[in-house]
């Protein structure tokens, strides 16, 4: 497939937080380099309206950008080259199939993303996999909602979760989830559906998983808690430090209380029970 590859010359904070308020265009992969942000979109997209977003973009926010075209290469040797293994203290290790085995943790996850989004390397994934240390998922009945390669689903069924429903919008998460989810052997807890949360044909889950963004997580909440059993919690991730009261109100409004708030850098996870 051939790209475009667009570099975001910004401050460190602020290329932090800029593929947050990118969701809206077609970028399937970001990569932060000590210089910039570079953001991949595939030439299929919509070139005009990538860069009409990034124009608006920079009247909130101090960047540069430039882009170049990038003819079909093999992306996955590309990938190799730079991935690297991703350690949450003790806890767990996620690492490629072509990586040596990571000494010292308690889980070890083999997770190949191709392009689908969350190996650890990004605060909000690398806080999920660590709350999930905390939270109960022995025996539970989970959801993960925007599973992405399928990682913080396949740790909840290596911490006991007995039922993960996985569900995204985009196809190659999907399938992602379902081989990453084989390459660990907990295939027969886990089932992955395409499509937003209207795909999810479970309820009363003992606790939901959602690792997005803000907008999604606001948008979703009235049916999350819908999907929720009294009691059960809500991890939710992909926020930043100035959205913490905007999300917990909403929260709020819809039955969730808040628990505990962990951050990394600018980024924010979440837990929440329902109380309703």
């Amino acid at each position: 497939m051939d790209y475009w590859k667009f570099i975001l010359c910004a401050e460190p904070e602020i290329a932090e937080i800029l593929p947050a308020f990118l969701s809206e265009a077609a970028f399937d992969t970001f990569e932060e380099t000590p210089t910039a942000l570079n953001a991949y979109l595939p030439a299929s997209a919509s070139l005009p309206d990538t860069e009409q977003l990034l124009d608006e973009l920079r009247q909130q926010f101090a960047f540069e950008w430039d882009k170049e075209f990038l003819p079909a290469q093999n992306w996955n040797e590309i990938w190799e080259s730079n991935f690297q293994p991703v350690i949450v203290e003790d806890f767990c290790a996620v690492r490629a199939d072509f990586h040596q085995p990571q000494p010292g943790v308690q889980h070890e996850l083999v997770i190949n993303p191709k392009m689908a989004f969350g190996t650890g390397h990004h605060e909000t994934t690398w806080m999920c996999l660590r709350a999930l240390r905390e939270l109960p998922c022995r025996g539970a009945k989970l959801l993960d909602y925007g599973c992405g390669t399928g990682v913080l689903a396949i740790l909840a069924a290596r911490l006991g979760a007995v039922e993960v429903e996985a569900v995204d919008i985009e196809e190659e998460s999907y399938r992602n989830t379902l081989e990453n989810s084989v390459a660990n052997g907990v295939a027969e807890q886990i089932t992955a559906r395409c499509g937003t949360l209207a795909a999810v044909q479970g309820a009363g889950f003992d606790g939901i998983l959602a690792n997005i963004n803000r907008n999604v997580i606001l948008d979703s909440l009235p049916r999350l808690a819908e999907l929720t059993k009294p009691g059960g919690w809500l991890l939710v991730s992909g926020i930043l430090r100035e959205d913490e009261a905007v999300v917990t109100d909403a929260a709020q409004q819809t039955g969730f209380m808040k628990q505990t708030v962990s951050a990394r850098g600018n980024w924010l996870s979440i837990v929440f029970t329902q109380i309703r």
